[in-house]
């Protein structure tokens, strides 16, 4: 039927993914092979034991020679998978240097564009605006509600020192003693609450 709509689909696996791929399918290969090995090593062992047992010494000890070359290729075994394991891990972690170096270089040019859009000179020149506009607020705030200037705030502070400081006429002590204490008239009280509730 062919490509309806003309266009490849593009996959989204990367030729890192493919690495990390093959590298992690290699390693398990070789987990296999150590898996496998380590059971022969412990057959021969067990083989080993029984010809000990029926007297074949050469035979037991060719087997041991055989099985100690084994031990040695499970440890250059074992060395390959940590470099495989070192491998993976290198390429992963420089996978996410590069997003992060992207991220940054995307950073980058959207503060560029931004400084473009805005010059220092711009920004002393909004800045003054807004200091202006500030000051002109005030002025008009004064205005409105009668402000005194500090002059005036001058004078008024000396009015009030030399009221403070005149003589203050006080009114004569009455000469004649005062009177008694009047009796106590008894106070209508109001009804409480309660009563006013009942009532009704």
């Amino acid at each position: 039927m062919g490509n309806l709509f003309g266009r490849k689909k593009q996959s989204r696996v990367t030729e890192q993914d493919r690495a990390i791929l093959q590298l992690k399918q290699q390693r398990d290969k070789l987990r296999q092979y150590q898996r496998r090995v380590t059971q022969q090593l412990e057959r021969e062992r067990e083989v080993a034991r029984q010809l000990l047992r029926e007297g074949r010494k050469e035979r037991a000890k060719l087997l041991l020679r055989k099985k100690r070359y084994r031990e040695q290729l499970l440890d250059k075994t074992e060395n390959q998978i940590t470099s495989l394991e070192t491998m993976v891990q290198s390429i992963e972690f420089t996978q996410i240097e590069m997003k992060v170096i992207e991220g940054l270089k995307f950073g980058n040019e959207c503060l560029n564009k931004m400084h473009q859009v805005m010059s220092i000179e711009e920004v002393e020149r909004v800045l003054d605006e807004t200091q202006e506009a500030v000051e002109y607020q005030r002025q008009i705030d004064e205005l409105l509600a009668g402000s005194f200037t500090q002059e005036d705030e001058a004078a008024i502070l000396e009015e009030l020192d030399a009221i403070t400081q005149e003589q203050v006429e006080l009114p004569e002590v009455p000469s004649e003693p005062l009177p008694e204490k009047p009796e106590k008239v008894p106070v209508r009280t109001r009804p409480r609450q309660a009563d006013l509730v009942a009532a009704s």
